[in-house]
């Protein structure tokens, strides 16, 4: 897919699709219920915005998120919502079995019909701790394509039982992806989605996907859906100071084993390597006015041959959150 940036009288666009994926972040003094229902109105807004998808994660005894179940929190937003799309980002193969999976997956598109996407990863729990809680202490690239082989089975009535509710179309497969994943995805013939690092080095990895992609019921073409950090406002040093409490969070993370609830103000006495860290995050994001965020975007499209983008940002300021949907929003081609 060609992708350009339109600067017609009526603005810039992107021409791929737009979408939002949300974390339920947390943020002081603020409790997780509060972040949950954020995550809701943040749906209902993108909706009305024109987003193509709204995607929730799963993290499990993560102090700064308070989203662990991404079907509990799909039901809800697709209960509110009418149009958009509804899925996860992703659910974590690692913690659930396939067949589980696929019943929660089949009953969300029984009540929501041709609403739902399943994105899956195979990423394991934020510290030592949470991974012995879960139960998964080593997860290997042949058990994240086992189990991704089970899950498909379970939703096309192939498994060795059926997957409840029966007669229910099989919503689409997205799968969060890395290295060998990609080349798993790749074998499947499933949409892959693409965040971090790969994205601004060497892009084989991509090129190998397209190369290796095997054509399937559900995806004839290989679909490459570019996952990243995207925040807007009114100046470009405003957007840069929204940045920044993630970035803190992120920092704080990496001394501490500890993943924070948002905070307006920084961390103390931040060493120079901190500071560094920070700065390197801001500036691996997309962030900037309409206009530069437009061009930052499109470039990436350009450079990765992405076919959609799917936007993740969290900030403390919700109302600035909402603003940068909204002006995110102006980008999306009619």
């Amino acid at each position: 897919m060609t992708a350009a940036t339109d600067s017609s009288a009526s603005g810039p666009t992107v021409r791929v699709p737009l979408s939002l994926l949300d974390r339920s972040r947390t943020r002081q003094g603020e409790s997780p219920g509060a972040a949950l229902r954020n995550t809701i109105e943040r749906a209902d807004r993108a909706e009305v915005l024109g987003f193509h998808r709204f995607w929730v994660a799963e993290h499990h005894a993560v102090p700064g998120i308070a989203s662990g179940s991404p079907p509990l929190l799909m039901a809800a937003i697709a209960e509110r919502t009418e149009r958009i799309r509804v899925g996860s980002g992703g659910v974590m193969l690692p913690n659930h079995r396939p067949l589980v999976i696929a019943e929660q997956a089949r009953m969300l598109e029984a009540l929501h019909p041709g609403r739902i996407d399943l994105g899956v990863g195979r990423s394991l729990g934020f510290t030592a701790p949470v991974r012995e809680a879960l139960d998964v202490l080593r997860y290997t690239p042949e058990d994240f394509a086992r189990d991704l082989v089970d899950l498909e089975a379970f939703l096309t009535d192939d498994g060795p039982v059926t997957a409840m509710p029966a007669g229910v179309p099989a919503p689409p497969i997205f799968v969060l992806a890395t290295g060998s994943g990609l080349a798993t995805t790749a074998e499947r013939g499933l949409p892959v989605v693409v965040g971090g690092p790969v994205l601004r080095g060497d892009l084989a990895p991509l090129d190998d996907y397209r190369n290796r992609f095997r054509p399937s019921r559900s995806c004839p073409e290989p679909y490459l859906i570019v996952s990243a950090d995207v925040m807007v406002a009114e100046t470009t040093q405003r957007a840069r100071e929204l940045m920044l409490p993630e970035a803190w969070a992120m920092v704080t993370s990496r001394s501490t084993g500890a993943f924070p609830p948002l905070s307006s103000h920084a961390p103390q006495h931040l060493t120079d390597r901190q500071q560094a860290q920070i700065e390197d995050h801001v500036a691996q994001s997309v962030h900037g006015t309409v206009a530069e965020v437009g061009r930052q975007l499109t470039e990436l499209v350009h450079r990765t041959g992405a076919d959609e983008v799917m936007a993740f940002a969290s900030t403390y300021d919700r109302q600035s959150l909402a603003d940068s949907d909204a002006a995110l929003a102006t980008l999306i081609t009619p």
